[in-house]
């Protein structure tokens, strides 16, 4: 008799209904079960939060008996086929495999030498479902609490990409320069790169107009970018690196907008006399001793 292959990935917080009728009926046609679970290469993400280590004690304490393996995501089904098929005669080189998903599985995708067998779906469980709902539950116990530690510990050091930009008049000899509320010192407009934005240049457009309004300006052109000695990071593993772009007004009048209380032009000659006068982002002073050294 073969022995069963279950591919799935379990991403969810309990083996569900539909889980546990799975690995039901496989494990009453075979005496052998493997699971295989699929390893993602980022380290934790709301599509994939949980680790290998941790979806296997939970299927595990359910189902002792069961051999658990992990495999890592490849680049290609081709590649991700071939691995699962070494990784499978490698560690059990004298068997046979029958290979086992269900809906939405892996079997569309695999291109391999052993037979696949498409079980029918148990009930309309879904994992986005479950990993939202239980994702906004917020439980009192030393286990929920020594989760959270555990899952931030597992993830890598992560650069921030931020964007400020110098927006120019006069043929770069002002620049505009904005004020945040409650602060007494002038900075970049700028701000977070978002997932949505297809480059930085796109991100320093978005950023300017959703702080400055939707004024006209050339093209960006990068100028430096930088580790920023930003308080919020200085205590984390985690940085900041923002990217300095430079444009020009062509026309369009430019307003404080989003999270800034103040726009000023202010004349590039000047920001020596305003650094040395403490009125001066702290944190943007390599961008501006950039922009003083090219323009002044």
């Amino acid at each position: 008799m073969s022995t069963a292959v279950i591919i799935a990935r379990f991403q969810t917080p309990f083996l569900h209904e539909g889980h546990m009728h799975l690995i039901e009926e496989v494990s009453a046609r075979h005496q052998k079960v493997i699971v295989v679970l699929g390893i993602s290469p980022l380290s934790g993400s709301s599509r994939n939060p949980y680790d290998y280590h941790t979806r296997e004690k939970m299927i595990k304490n359910q189902f002792p008996t069961l051999v658990v393996l992990p495999l890592k995501d490849r680049r290609s089904d081709a590649q991700w086929s071939s691995h699962l098929d070494d990784l499978l005669t490698d560690t059990f080189p004298t068997e046979v495999f029958t290979l086992y998903g269900s809906r939405d599985s892996f079997i569309a995708h695999y291109s391999g030498r052993f037979p696949t067998v498409e079980l029918p779906a148990h009930g309309d469980h879904s994992a986005t479902e479950l990993r939202a709902t239980y994702a906004e539950q917020v439980l009192d116990s030393k286990e929920f609490r020594a989760g959270i530690l555990y899952a931030y510990q597992l993830q890598y050091k992560k650069v921030y990409p931020t964007v400020d930009i110098a927006l120019f008049r006069g043929e770069r000899k002002e620049l505009l320069l904005g004020r945040k509320p409650q602060s007494q010192v002038w900075q970049f407009p700028g701000g977070f790169v978002d997932p949505e934005d297809n480059s930085y240049e796109s991100a320093a457009k978005r950023e300017l107009t959703e702080e400055a309004g939707p004024v006209e300006v050339s093209p960006m052109r990068y100028e430096m970018s930088i580790r920023i000695d930003d308080w919020r990071y200085r205590s984390e593993v985690d940085k900041i690196i923002t990217h300095l772009y430079s444009c020009d007004l062509m026309f369009g009048k430019a307003e404080p907008k989003d999270d800034l209380e103040a726009l000023q032009w202010t004349s590039v000659a000047e920001l020596p006399a305003l650094r040395a006068k403490g009125q001066l982002s702290e944190e943007h002073a390599p961008l501006f001793e950039h922009i003083i050294s090219q323009y002044n």
